[in-house]
């Protein structure tokens, strides 16, 4: 079964350090779990940055049995098939089973370049697959907001892919709890997230139903939970690329009211006028309105609405600026489609493939070149 996690770094500041190029191959794949403080060799000595640097991308044109690579590794064999059979998840690392005896273990394609080539392939193909069954379940209209601020990828890419395979008779969850699952929508370990109703499920589900962005508040309120546990979550999901974070424009009108009365209590009508932005981006009457309803204590969100209603929502949002507001964040589906999100994912995810590319074809010759010198 093919099943790997992609996570975005930046490519290695040299490219004759084999190491550093080995160990970032190592953090891109997620082989090692990283606990702790970092170690003072960047875990260059251990068993998984060994046994791809000494074995198997160091010398492809061989095949390696377990019980072998245990005894040049010091592993005991239980630890080293884990590895191993994460490599072969991956489709870096193929086995055969000709012969008697243990399996073999070898390089696909006969150097680092074919392997990743595989990978690669593979990735988008399994990408393109998957998402068919979130297509089946997309119930937004992709209205757009009324100013569009999409915000850049902050969040680190980090994406699960793994092959189709039918749902176990008796196991908890259901379908989209387990296609989030192999995405890493719940995490690298999912625990009670994986059932059919946990938080994470619900809120995915409503980002796949709703057209305007969750704010934490709202998620909240909807779902239960912790705002901060809440805010892991969809930031977990930000990082697969699938949903995004942007400005919540359509509380546009709600944020110049809160800003509007506040200033009015705090500083008064001269310092709207002048420094809030009146005068520069407001006529007379717009002016005088807003003004007279703050006086009377009359100002309502609708009323701000009314009196800014041929104002052009990009220079409220200038406005609302001046009056130093702020616009509150809201999370979803990073698309008006289901293509579309597919189309933002592969984006990323090619990314993260040519890096890995890059690195294979510098590693593969790093190994031409040491050759003469064996």
């Amino acid at each position: 079964m093919f099943s790997v996690r992609l996570i975005e770094h930046p490519l290695p500041t040299t490219e004759r350090d084999v190491d550093g190029l080995i160990a970032w191959m190592i953090d891109t794949l997620s082989l090692v779990r990283k606990r702790g403080d970092a170690t003072a060799d960047h875990g260059r000595a251990g068993s998984v940055h060994r046994l791809l640097r000494d074995h198997l991308f160091g010398r492809p044109e061989q095949s390696w049995d377990a019980q072998m690579l245990a005894d040049e590794l010091a592993q005991m064999p239980a630890s080293l098939n884990h590895h191993l059979g994460r490599l072969v998840e991956t489709g870096l690392i193929g086995f055969t089973n000709e012969g008697k005896g243990w399996r073999k273990y070898y390089l696909r394609g006969g150097s680092l370049s074919n392997a990743v080539a595989y990978l690669q392939q593979h990735s988008k193909l399994v990408l393109q697959q998957r998402f068919e069954f979130i297509a089946e379940h997309w119930n937004r209209t992709g209205e757009p907001l009324p100013v569009e601020l999409p915000q850049e990828d902050g969040a680190p890419f980090s994406l699960g892919l793994v092959d189709h395979r039918p749902l176990n008779e008796g196991a908890d969850g259901n379908l989209i709890s387990h296609w989030m699952n192999d995405f890493g929508l719940l995490g690298e370990r999912p625990g009670g997230e994986i059932n059919a109703d946990s938080l994470s499920v619900r809120l995915f589900t409503t980002l796949l139903e709703r057209n305007l962005p969750l704010s934490l508040d709202e998620a909240a309120e909807m779902h239960g939970g912790q705002k901060a546990r809440v805010g892991r979550i969809l930031e977990r999901f930000r990082a697969t690329g699938m949903i995004e974070r942007v400005p919540r424009t359509d509380r546009l009108t709600t944020a110049l009211w809160t800003a509007m009365t506040t200033q009015h209590q705090r500083r008064g009508e001269d310092w709207m006028l002048k420094k809030g932005g009146f005068q520069r981006l407001l006529n007379e009457k717009q002016q005088s309105n807003l003004l007279m309803d703050l006086r009377k204590g009359k100002l309502s969100i609708d009323s701000v609405g009314n009196h800014l209603a041929n104002v052009e929502a990009r220079e409220q949002m200038l406005l609302l600026n001046l009056l130093g507001g702020r616009l509150p964040m809201g999370y979803r589906m990073a698309g008006g489609s289901a293509a579309a999100v597919q189309l933002r994912v592969q984006d990323r995810l090619d990314r993260v493939l040519r890096r890995m590319v890059r690195v294979a074809g510098l590693l593969d010759e790093a190994r031409s070149n040491a050759r003469p010198n064996e």
